[in-house]
């Protein structure tokens, strides 16, 4: 949707001259915004005793935002060796981390345990003999399979690879106690960029009814459940914000019955990465061609590799081009970058107003899952990243990638095989 009339007004009367400072292209975060919606996720939660939010790493993995998570109070969600190390790097530890991996390497099971460990969230069965000490915490992932719906983004969950099923839980939390698992957590995450808080609720439900199952067969009291983060925003201007308020209320409500009826309340975790900083990201492109064939696409000097979802997902991002916001939408186009993939294109017959060589265009919604996605097909290179900060100045926060770091991996120690 379009950004927050907040966020306008503090970026695009200097944007400019931001663009003319720092060059094109660059993705830019409003850290009042991203501090703003923080605080509206600790008040929707604030009657709900031990809530915390872990910040997803792998939405926005910049060590700039990542203590602007910590000073928030956050945790961190880490699914890699990288991640754990940015998170440890902005002051987390133990259980500040939420360590969410699958397929987990021996190499991450010790990184895992280093600094003061963290909170062990496990994916998969066969990974409990593979745990080199099993922490005195532990949770595992619960995969509800035909009993839940997904989405496209994260699939539906019966086909999923995350997670394990019904019967495996029970067997799951057994074995962790044989090996000396002494407190538990319960996780899952079943659907990404949800807007219906009623599903998110539903899942906090299911979770709750699955700890009194699991705690009457082994005798455990759950010491949290984590309801997966997945919260979505309104990508399109017609899409109404998540009722975060709402959902904080009835989970409030079920906890207050679990209580009740248990003598025991557990604490509730979520994982929200693009919740927090999605709406709060630009990506700021110039545009730099225009080519009329059978449709009309407007080249700009951005392409996929800084932004893949419209190409990966058809994600719909909105765009407006600076100093004609309010202009009218004269030309239908497609906005396209230069990769040789012709999914390269940032929006399909777009209705905006008449572009020329030189236009800014901002491309929205870009705080989480943009410059995180980035890859490097066709040797092009992952563009800047500014933070707009509270007192009005910009700061760059990651320099863009050069032909030198490109080929980095090029330069080595030989190293061969040869048969006997």
């Amino acid at each position: 949707m379009p950004i927050s009339k907040d966020f306008s007004q503090r970026l695009y009367p200097n944007l400019r001259s931001i663009a003319e400072h720092f060059g094109t292209p660059f993705h830019i975060y409003d850290e009042q915004g991203i501090r703003d919606t923080g605080r509206q996720l600790q008040q929707a939660f604030a009657k709900v005793a031990g809530f915390r939010e872990y910040y997803a790493v792998k939405a926005l993995p910049n060590p700039s935002i990542l203590r602007i998570m910590a000073e928030l109070g956050f945790g961190f969600d880490c699914s890699s060796i990288a991640e754990l190390q940015l998170a440890r790097q902005a002051g987390a530890r133990a259980e500040d981390i939420m360590f969410t991996s699958n397929n987990t390497s021996p190499e991450e099971f010790i990184a895992a345990e280093q600094d003061g460990g963290c909170i062990l969230n496990l994916d998969d069965i066969g990974l409990i003999d593979k745990v080199p000490q099993m922490p005195e915490l532990v949770c595992f992932r619960y995969n509800p399979g035909s009993a839940r719906s997904g989405n496209s983004i994260i699939g539906i969950p019966e086909e999923a690879k995350y997670g394990l099923t019904y019967e495996q839980v029970f067997t799951a939390f057994a074995k962790a106690q044989e090996r000396g698992a002494k407190r538990f957590g319960l996780h899952t995450m079943l659907a990404s960029n949800e807007c219906n808080p009623a599903y998110m609720v539903h899942t906090a439900q299911m979770l709750l009814e699955l700890a009194v199952q699991v705690g009457d067969q082994l005798n455990i009291q759950f010491e949290f459940i984590n309801i997966g983060g997945g919260l979505g925003i309104p990508y399109r201007p017609d899409e109404a914000v998540f009722d975060v308020e709402l959902l904080g209320e009835h989970i409030g409500a079920l906890l207050q019955i679990f209580a009740a009826e248990q003598g025991y309340q557990p604490k509730v975790y979520m994982e929200s990465g693009r919740y927090i900083t999605g709406p709060h990201g630009v990506l700021v492109t110039k545009a730099i061609n225009r080519k009329d064939i059978y449709r009309t696409y407007i080249g700009v000097d951005a392409c996929m590799s800084a932004l893949m979802r419209p190409g990966m997902y058809n994600a719909y991002h909105h765009i407006e081009v600076l100093d004609k916001v309010s202009s009218r939408a004269d030309t239908v186009v497609d906005v396209v970058g230069s990769l040789c993939e012709n999914n390269d294109k940032f929006a399909l017959q777009r209705a905006l107003p008449d572009i020329i060589d030189g236009d800014l265009l901002i491309i929205q919604d870009t705080g989480a899952h943009g410059h995180a996605m980035g890859f490097n097909y066709n040797g092009k290179l992952r563009p800047q990243e500014l933070l707009l900060q509270a007192d009005g100045r910009v700061e760059r926060i990651r320099r863009a990638e050069t032909l030198d770091d490109y080929f980095a991996t090029l330069s080595f120690a030989t190293k061969a095989w040869s048969p006997l």
